[in-house]
């Protein structure tokens, strides 16, 4: 009996180990690939910025928003802002005004024709330039190069069943949802 203790305290040691040295590894890789990022960031963050003031939008090129990362814990997660200035606002007044609207929202998390997207926003999305500010975010630990989506505190009730093992991992800049072709719950459709 002692044999089987001494095995199985063994194998969690050596569990254990292998864990740490995982999340070590993967922490330098994200903080390797977040700073390399971070220095092509600045130059487009510049252009991005020169682009916004020649369309006459004067507001500011980085849009914030609360966001749930590991272990359920809110962060401050950043994007270029790609929407009208308080798009957040706006959208539930569009939902509250328009019931199909509303319904394809609380279907897709988002709309095909969005009203809220800025010309340059449209441009910035469709290279997925506006994601690149999520680099920040990984370089202070809130987000992995690779997790799950980062959901909105508003969208917890959608992850049902699978928010506890959602939260168990940091969200990430790409991962399994960004590359699949068939997520197939509700708690995977959206758009970060």
């Amino acid at each position: 009996m002692d044999e089987v203790i001494t095995k199985d305290i063994t194998e969690t040691k050596r569990h254990s180990i292998k864990m740490v040295m995982y999340h070590g590894i993967k922490r330098l890789f994200d903080i390797i690939c977040s700073l390399i990022g971070c220095l092509f960031l600045l130059p487009i963050a510049l252009v991005v910025k020169i682009s916004y003031i020649l369309n006459k939008d004067f507001e500011p090129i980085f849009f914030t928003q609360n966001r749930i990362g590991l272990h359920g814990k809110e962060f401050k997660f950043y994007k270029f802002r790609s929407m009208v200035p308080n798009a957040d606002k706006v959208l539930e007044e569009l939902l509250a005004n328009n019931e199909e609207l509303a319904e394809e929202y609380s279907i897709n998390k988002k709309l095909e024709n969005d009203p809220r997207i800025t010309k340059m926003g449209k441009f910035i999305r469709r290279y997925s330039i506006d994601e690149l500010p999520q680099l920040i975010n990984v370089l202070k630990g809130d987000m992995s190069m690779i997790g799950n989506r980062p959901y909105l505190p508003r969208e917890k009730e959608d992850m049902g069943l699978y928010y506890k093992n959602i939260v168990e991992t940091k969200p990430g800049i790409t991962g399994y949802w960004y590359v699949s072709l068939y997520a197939d719950s509700n708690c995977m459709k959206g758009v970060a």
